[in-house]
């Protein structure tokens, strides 16, 4: 056996030994008879019990704003904190660099309105057209300051950034670079510490939106070297709710925008209004719960839950590499199937995507696919995923779109199979 495969097949016996699935309720649901296969991550994640039960406590026992006097107020004030370690545990930072708010869409218009403060007519703003719009809407809005907001192409026969295109662009008068960690639509994972490097040496600011990463892998935003990194913990077993990390001497220079009354000290000061608190109670029962898979696979114990959360995701992308290669084997078996992304079985390349596939079956609407799809209790999502310029550019908007399959740990290679024989079965028709 090849040490890959090695790696593979020991990720798959320790998420079987520990029985992930028994602790997500909502994956017991039938359809039809049958087992629901719950194949739409990308658009959010289902959440293990000990999630479910934090949110419930924090409403049953600690409901109260922050800054009281009394006891439940201060419980609350101590689950924000906790909810920041968590993050910075997940993320590699330190607590006072994490930001939460209402989702990832509205911290990030709100970062984009506090930079753009500082720019000048004719300073410019590289995005990508791989990105969900949360993440180039909020940068095209600087337009009205004067800045020139580019959007990166891709190649489309692999649908890979054209790091090529980007290079050209990149130049002293970028002053902010947006990009995905990770396609939502096609799974492409983008070389974002390479871009970082990139950015850095002209001096632009570097955003990442890692909404769609963030289940699949390990994030070191020390490592990556990145200024903002944007996600939603609705995509990885949590409540929704949005985070941002901001290195802190970037978020002690700039000025948010807020009301008068509000703490003006960071991190607080840039989130606006009251926060959803049993969303971080749950947050922090998310985050335990994937540290728990890092714990139950090291030979060592005492480990902190940073260095467990590593061990769990790199294990979660082992696995999940498996799953695509399942899937995309599946798929070149089947007539009338065009996947778009990444789809060699190389394990180099797959190195390069997440276990989300987004395709077409020729003859069929994507929306006529996933409702048959359902039916057969398989649960995928279609459309354009707010990836508005990539289905743009790729022809599909007039189709509908594009069927996403999207994978996390939980899923099986039972799911995929069901998944691939249905997509068989409609394409033949």
């Amino acid at each position: 056996m090849s040490a890959t495969a090695s790696t593979k097949s020991t990720a798959m016996e320790v998420l079987q030994k520990l029985a992930v699935r028994k602790h997500f309720p909502a994956l017991t649901r039938s359809v039809n008879g049958l087992p629901a296969a719950f194949l739409d991550g990308p658009g959010g994640t289902q959440v293990p019990q000990q999630v479910i039960d934090a949110v419930s406590s924090y409403y049953s026992a600690s409901n109260a704003n922050t800054g009281g006097c009394f006891v439940t107020s201060q419980e609350t004030d101590e689950i924000i904190e906790q909810g920041r370690k968590a993050m910075a545990d997940l993320l590699g930072c330190s607590s006072a660099e994490i930001v939460f708010g209402a989702n990832m869409t509205s911290l990030t218009f709100s970062f984009s309105r506090a930079l753009g403060r500082d720019l000048q007519p004719g300073d410019e703003v590289i995005t990508t057209v791989l990105d969900h719009d949360a993440n180039v809407a909020p940068w095209k809005a600087l337009e009205e300051r004067g800045a020139v907001v580019h959007a990166i192409g891709i190649r489309e026969s692999d649908c890979t950034l054209d790091m090529d295109e980007f290079a050209t662009k990149l130049n002293k008068r970028t002053k902010i670079v947006a990009v995905g960690y990770a396609s939502n639509a096609v799974g492409t994972i983008n070389d974002v510490k390479r871009i970082v490097a990139m950015a850095h040496e002209v001096g632009a600011i570097v955003y990442i939106d890692a909404v769609h990463y963030a289940p699949h892998g390990p994030i070191d935003v020390r490592e990556l070297d990145c200024d903002f990194l944007a996600c939603s913990p609705y995509k990885f077993f949590a409540p929704h709710l949005g985070v941002v990390y901001g290195k802190k001497e970037l978020l002690s220079r700039l000025l948010p925008y807020k009301v008068r009354p509000a703490d003006s000290n960071h991190p607080f000061c840039w989130e606006t209004g009251t926060q959803s608190f049993e969303s971080i109670a749950g947050l922090v029962a998310g985050i335990d719960y994937l540290a728990s898979i890092g714990a139950a696979a090291s030979s060592s114990k005492g480990e902190s839950r940073r260095h467990q959360l590593l061990t769990a995701m790199e294990l979660i992308k082992n696995y999940e590499k498996s799953l695509s290669e399942r899937m995309i084997a599946g798929v070149k078996n089947i007539s009338g199937i065009k996947l778009f992304g990444i789809s060699e079985l190389e394990s180099t390349r797959l190195n390069w995507r997440t276990p989300t596939f987004g395709l077409v079956v020729k003859a069929h609407s994507p929306l006529k696919v996933a409702e048959q799809l359902a039916k057969d209790g398989i649960f995928v999502w279609n459309g354009n995923f707010y990836a508005l310029q990539l289905t743009e550019l790729l022809g599909l908007e007039e189709l509908g779109g594009l069927v996403r399959v999207g994978a996390v740990h939980y899923n099986t290679y039972d799911e995929i199979d069901r998944c691939l024989k249905v997509l068989d079965r409609i394409a033949s028709e």
